[in-house]
């Protein structure tokens, strides 16, 4: 292992340069290969700019949550009160479990996906990118330390991003 600071060259797992001494131990982390993937691991999420999410209470009727999401062209809305997060409702939850079915007196809260992942919004482009990919999610919740909704990130925000970085 080649030792950044010296050039010294130490024996493979070692954590620190025997000739210099300094630290070795992040030597083989790599780090991002282009100036794109650069900037997906340094930009955070609240530079996307996305728009404000629908916020409802889980005793909301469903029917209600759809004409919201029709109205403001959404594709998901946060669930919860008092700006803490209980659930998402996305198009996708829309076409499972509720399409074709009798929606009088059924809550959002019912039909809502719960405890949904979360993100912060000084969490990298990068980190959502890897968290929408594993988990098949198009609409990631932003919440703030104290829990309080303070957005969402959806993968089309996430592209647009990277289409002017590339533009």
């Amino acid at each position: 292992m080649i030792c950044a600071v010296c050039g010294f060259n130490n024996i493979q797992g070692e954590d620190e340069c025997a000739n210099c001494g300094a630290d070795l131990r992040t030597v083989d982390i790599p780090g991002p290969s282009t100036a794109l993937e650069d900037r997906l691991v340094r930009d955070h999420l609240d530079r996307l700019h996305g728009r404000d999410p629908i916020l409802v209470a889980p005793e909301t009727p469903v029917r209600t949550a759809l004409r919201q999401m029709q109205e403001q062209r959404a594709n998901a809305v946060l669930v919860g009160e008092n700006g803490g997060l209980q659930g998402i409702f996305t198009e996708r939850d829309a076409l499972l479990k509720v399409a074709g079915k009798a929606l009088d007196g059924v809550a959002i809260g019912d039909v809502m996906t719960r405890d949904p992942v979360v993100l912060r919004p000084d969490d990298t482009i990068a980190v959502a990118i890897h968290k929408m990919a594993v988990g098949s999610f198009r609409h990631i919740p932003l919440v703030a330390d104290d829990g309080h909704v303070t957005g969402i990130v959806t993968a089309q925000d996430v592209m647009r991003h990277i289409l002017a970085l590339l533009g």
